[in-house]
């Protein structure tokens, strides 16, 4: 009896894990370029009362299933999906969409260089092109005081028109970075991710070339939540927790029956 408590107890923590998750990706649902999170569950150890495949008799015949109990289940790990999201038009010229696969790459106050798939960019009292937290867009550049024009093209060049110039200025281009397992990176909040051992290292190159995606300007990446999908995941982990608990108040009713035994 107390390993079916046990049991239904691990159910319930997993399924609050899961409405944790679920509750997290309903409130980001409108968050630019947020990734949708799943949780993966794992059951726990057995207890092997009869392991298969053992020898049964003296004449060497084996148990062909045996008799084993699970002792519940355990979260194995929180993951994003990196699918593309939807492509909301702004036609604010600073806004910036990836089109296919990579990262903006950010650098941060202490240095190290961050990644998002948010290109919600403005401009600082210094004319480069930055976050809304003010954090540098990586490679810095500066857009002139009496540029009269911004355009950013496909493959991430920006470029500006200047008062008496015929010719368009081209400030530099944006460099997109992607990893091997964009999923290992690690979640840092302000829609920034950051390398780790997981993700492996940073490729960088050139949007709209190779495995990098286009630059779309005037347009932002949507979250890629899909809220029908999330409610019916939150009606089922919702039942589970519920047939969970039901298990713990069916073992106590039994424990109870027990002890009235006389």
């Amino acid at each position: 009896m107390t390993r079916s408590l046990d049991i239904g107890a691990t159910g319930m923590l997993a399924q609050q894990l899961n409405v944790d998750v679920i509750s997290n990706n309903i409130a980001n649902m409108t968050t630019t370029g947020y990734k949708q999170r799943r949780a993966a569950f794992q059951d726990l150890l057995y207890q092997n009362f009869d392991r298969p495949g053992s020898t049964s008799t003296d004449s060497g015949t084996t148990v062909p299933a045996g008799l084993q109990l699970g002792l519940g289940v355990r979260a194995g790990s929180v993951y994003r999906q990196h699918s593309q999201g939807a492509i909301q038009i702004t036609e604010n010229p600073l806004d910036m969409a990836i089109l296919g696969e990579g990262f903006f790459q950010i650098d941060l106050p202490s240095g190290e260089t961050a990644y998002t798939r948010d290109g919600t960019f403005q401009i600082n009292e210094n004319g480069e092109i930055v976050t809304v937290q003010g954090y540098t867009v990586n490679p810095g550049i500066t857009i002139p005081d009496d540029a009269t024009n911004i355009d950013v093209n496909e493959s991430g060049e920006v470029i500006v028109s200047l008062p008496n110039q015929t010719a368009s200025s081209n400030l530099g281009q944006i460099q997109l970075a992607n990893f091997v397992n964009p999923t290992g990176l690690e979640a840092i909040g302000q829609n920034l991710l950051t390398e780790t051992e997981a993700s492996g290292a940073p490729t960088t190159g050139n949007p709209n070339e190779n495995e990098f995606g286009a630059v779309r300007q005037g347009a932002l990446e949507q979250s890629n939540v899909n809220v029908v999908e999330e409610i019916t995941k939150l009606i089922t982990a919702q039942r589970a927790y519920e047939l969970n608990s039901s298990v713990i108040s069916t073992s106590d009713e039994m424990l109870q029956t027990i002890t009235q035994l006389r």
